[in-house]
């Protein structure tokens, strides 16, 4: 997420093994399809599924130069509804605010401007709208205890139709910390699975993990309290070493298939990984 690029390459220092399964802890379980590969500097930061089965991909190279003057500098995980295209970004970590934009089925860009509440960090790490449209939920980094919710932008008749400010609806509180995670999706209107970019090892024992939050019932507005499951390693392979970065999560409910994003170490660095899974 705060790695910084200088080129774009596919393909480079994959480690091809023999695709895996995981399961949660009395929860899901996954089967591993299969892997792609795409560019970190037009990638790496996430990827939207769209209703056609092609995949959206967000890198640090795809921020809008307007944006980019504006102090816009880091684009998240991206989702789309309804032919809406959601993107968070965020600016300096000196920043008081942070930003949604949504980009219409015809092309039409709006803001959303969300000034940070008492306590919020300025990170804005992903986008994910609820199935029904109605609520767009986003992460912050570091250790954390609750993902934050807000009005969907355009989808949400409370919202400006052009733009504008976007406080916080209820937020989500979670039964146990999480730590840096980098994105989220709906696979229910009841469940999200949502990637961690945590090492260590001492929140969850899988390193980097793929993890679920379950809620008591859909998103209206009102606080609720997720439950957090892990559900299993994100694979780590490469022909390079040093340092993995866990980033974008998608569920493509057309055709069942989850992908998560791992981008690559070392030299690599400019290729990121797109693992498939399927359920069952």
């Amino acid at each position: 997420m705060k790695r910084q690029l200088t080129a774009a390459a596919a393909l480079l220092g994959a480690l091809v093994l023999g695709a895996g399964s995981a399961s949660a802890d009395g929860g899901s379980h996954w089967t591993e399809t299969g892997t792609a590969y795409t560019g970190s500097l037009t990638g790496g930061e996430g990827l939207a599924s769209r209703a056609d089965g092609s995949l959206l991909y967000r890198g640090l190279a795809t921020i809008p130069l307007d944006l980019r003057v504006q102090g816009w500098n880091h684009v998240g995980d991206p989702d789309i509804a309804n032919g809406y295209v959601f993107d968070a970004y965020q600016g300096a970590d000196t920043a008081t605010s942070k930003m949604f934009a949504v980009t219409t089925p015809s092309g039409q860009r709006y803001d959303y401007v969300h000034q940070l509440d008492p306590g919020e960090k300025v990170n804005n790490s992903f986008a994910a709208v609820s199935p029904d449209a109605r609520w767009l939920v986003s992460g912050e980094w570091g250790d954390e205890s609750r993902l934050q919710v807000f009005p969907a932008p355009l989808l949400n008749p409370s919202t400006p139709a052009n733009g504008g400010a976007l406080p916080q609806a209820g937020q989500i509180s979670l039964d146990r910390p999480v730590r840096d995670v980098q994105g989220c999706d709906f696979v229910t209107d009841t469940r999200l699975v949502c990637v961690s970019d945590d090492a260590s090892g001492t929140l969850f024992p899988e390193v980097r993990p793929l993890l679920q939050v379950d809620l008591p019932h859909r998103l209206d507005g009102q606080p609720v309290t997720g439950t957090v499951t892990s559900l299993f390693a994100l694979p780590q392979r490469s022909l390079c070493t040093g340092t993995f970065e866990a980033e974008g999560v998608d569920y493509d409910v057309r055709s069942g298939t989850l992908r998560a994003e791992v981008v690559q170490p070392g030299a690599c660095v400019v290729s990121t990984s797109v693992y498939s899974y399927r359920q069952g």
